[in-house]
């Protein structure tokens, strides 16, 4: 439990460095907003279709007597949509993260800069860490989905169903999530993406710690948005952790003043 108490206090120390650097907050909350206008309109998309969704998939149920027939449809309905919930905390990150790369990656550098040390640089032109951005996020979706239908398949098991599968269905999400965020700090630092899970493996409590109370704020509208920035924040300072990097407070000298502005991109 000490590793999960540790990364939950990564997850409060980003939010407290984006408090103490204003400007990085606003700066970071672009992204986010953008995404979530194209995801509430997903959703709401999805909320008014999936009635329609099982009363399709399930025809065999069109003679079945009240209330058997609702009960069962709206059984699958719900299902439907948690499915569909599941994968937006999922992606919501991954796509905010590839719609604002250049904000967070300019964000995960300065949290470097603060720590002291160098500040680690990919040298690749931003089109090229775009696509690999995409690439692997692409490669996560399909693990988080094969885990999605494998998690729905197991709702209908009575019990279980309702109690065991959402923790796990949480703890999954809280992974992956965690994944999505340090690698931005991660692929600077040059590692790629199977080297990413293993060492998110080997501290899969850290990891949980992180991701899970993250899954759990994202449940509420809007929290995700302002919760973006300095989970890239303390996402960046987990990076470091897991990369065997000192922080600034174990520095002896302190680093060099750097400005607390975002850059100006015009």
């Amino acid at each position: 439990m000490r590793d999960f108490a540790a990364g939950f206090g990564f997850l409060v120390r980003g939010q407290k460095w984006v408090g103490r650097h204003g400007r990085w907050l606003g700066f970071g909350l672009l992204p986010g907003l953008v995404t979530l206008v194209l995801y509430v309109g997903a959703l709401i998309g999805l909320g008014y279709g999936a009635d329609d969704l099982t009363t399709w998939a399930t025809p065999f149920a069109d003679d079945w007597t009240s209330p058997w027939q609702g009960l069962f449809r709206g059984f699958l309905t719900g299902l439907v949509f948690a499915f569909g919930l599941f994968l937006a905390v999922i992606t919501f990150t991954a796509v905010t993260l590839l719609v604002g790369q250049p904000f967070y990656e300019s964000l995960s550098e300065q949290v470097d800069r603060t720590e002291g040390g160098d500040v680690p640089e990919s040298g690749l032109p931003l089109w090229r860490e775009l696509w690999i951005s995409a690439r692997d996020s692409l490669r996560v979706l399909a693990r988080v989905a094969l885990y999605g239908i494998l998690l729905f398949a197991c709702g209908f098991i009575p019990v279980v169903g309702q109690t065991v599968v959402p923790v796990i269905g949480f703890c999954v999400s809280g992974f992956f999530l965690a994944h999505e965020l340090t690698s931005v700090a991660l692929q600077r630092r040059g590692v790629e993406l199977e080297e990413r899970l293993r060492m998110l493996r080997g501290r899969r409590m850290l990891t949980l710690g992180f991701g899970v109370p993250l899954v759990l704020s994202f449940l509420v509208p809007l929290v995700a948005v302002f919760l973006m920035p300095g989970a890239v924040a303390g996402a960046t300072l987990m990076a470091r952790e897991l990369g065997g990097e000192k922080g600034a407070d174990a520095e002896k000298t302190p680093a060099p003043p750097v400005s607390s502005a975002p850059p100006n991109w015009t």
